[in-house]
């Protein structure tokens, strides 16, 4: 807490590198639904009417989602969870040795062929 001026105010840890939560400002109406609902009280409301909440604890993040399935914009991209690299799915083709990510440019197509032991599984 940053105190001064007879007012308390909270501010992020800039230390840390971790960014859990992106907010989009022109997008985050700042109804606080995200704030509410955090399991683990990551995210503190913003003072100001409109802005988006504080990541104030981002190393408490559980990647759960909850904040990003509560929020009614975030299909417009009001938040975004972002998983560390180490959690993020990857998969490299045999033949060529290309590296691939979810969600990067120009995926590949996807694979049709049907499992060795085919596709109904045994009982």
């Amino acid at each position: 807490m940053v105190t001064g001026n007879n007012k308390t105010r909270m501010v992020t840890n800039l230390v840390t590198p971790n960014k859990p939560l992106v907010f989009d400002e022109a997008v985050c109406n700042g109804c606080n639904r995200c704030v509410n609902i955090c399991v683990m009280d990551v995210l503190y409301p913003n003072p100001e009417k409109g802005k988006p909440p504080f990541v104030l604890y981002p190393d408490e993040c559980w990647y759960c989602g909850c904040c990003s399935m509560e929020c009614p914009l975030w299909e417009k991209g009001a938040i975004k969870l972002k998983h560390p690299m180490v959690q993020r799915v990857r998969w490299k083709r045999k033949a060529t040795g290309e590296h691939f990510r979810v969600g990067m440019k120009n995926p590949p197509p996807p694979n049709n062929r049907p499992p060795v032991g085919g596709w109904k599984p045994k009982a």
